[in-house]
């Protein structure tokens, strides 16, 4: 499962037929926790959104249905953002 998320962009249908990134998109890799790997698509995003990052909501995590996880950009590399947690 993990090969088939690879490259796919965060809230795509999983019958999607093109999963992945789109031209004029901007993405963050989500590395860590339960969505690593995927791409989040922040096209026209404000930058004050950009650096505090989001909770994204996922059934994966931890707290499953109803649950986020917690993603940041990460110090250095910002269009990698890391995991710091779930939350509900």
């Amino acid at each position: 499962m993990d090969e088939l998320m690879r490259g796919r962009v965060y809230g795509a249908d999983h019958d999607d037929p093109d999963p992945g990134p789109q031209p004029g998109h901007v993405y963050r890799e989500l590395v860590g926790g339960p969505l690593d790997g995927l791409l989040l698509d922040v096209t026209d995003w404000p930058a004050a959104h950009l650096a505090e990052g989001a909770a994204l909501p996922t059934e994966l995590g931890s707290f499953g249905p109803g649950g986020r996880a917690a993603y940041g950009p990460r110090a250095g590399d910002p269009r990698r953002w890391d995991w710091t947690g779930d939350v509900r």
